[in-house]
């Protein structure tokens, strides 16, 4: 029986514990060649790699290929996630063309308490985007009404949250 490698113990151990290794597919174009793969490097190293709840990861870029004068390249990028949430962030955060969820390999056990802090990520991040998107059609007024109203929703997010648990059954 050939010896494990760290990596191959790592990830069994994060997988163990909730952890999922995913493969993300990310694409991107420019009219200069040269630009491409210095931004993948980029997005890989200095950005997916340092992300939290990633525990490790490695990519590899195509070489680009031309198309009308626009140069199209891809990178396929593999991360071991500590957990789901930082998955669904990570999604969110960088939008890759595909993704791959290589294990665990039969399903995935959730705690009530991560999927509780999954729901309200995917909620803030669903609200700071329709925010970025309305702000882009409306006038100082109406942002200024906005922001209101999501303080105000914050706020009473907030208050519902501390004292969610405590309500008598």
């Amino acid at each position: 029986m050939a010896k494990k490698t760290d990596m191959e113990i790592i990830t069994e151990e994060k997988i163990s514990k909730g952890g999922i290794l995913v493969k993300f597919y990310f694409d991107i174009q420019s009219n200069e060649k040269e630009k491409l793969q210095p931004v993948l490097v980029d997005l890989i190293n200095n950005k997916l790699l340092k992300e939290k709840g990633v525990v490790y990861g490695y990519g590899r870029i195509h070489d680009p290929l031309e198309k009308n004068g626009v140069f199209i390249t891809s990178a396929v990028v593999t991360l071991l996630f500590e957990n789901f949430g930082s998955v669904i962030k990570t999604i969110f955060d960088y939008v890759p063309i595909g993704v791959e969820v290589l294990r665990p390999e039969k399903e995935l056990q959730l705690k009530t308490p991560e999927l509780q802090s999954i729901l309200l990520d995917i909620s803030d991040i669903s609200s700071a985007y329709s925010k970025y998107i309305l702000e882009k059609v409306m006038n100082q007024e109406e942002i200024k009404k906005l922001n209101e109203q999501l303080q105000n929703r914050k706020e009473m997010g907030e208050r519902v949250m501390k004292g969610f648990g405590n309500d008598e059954k």
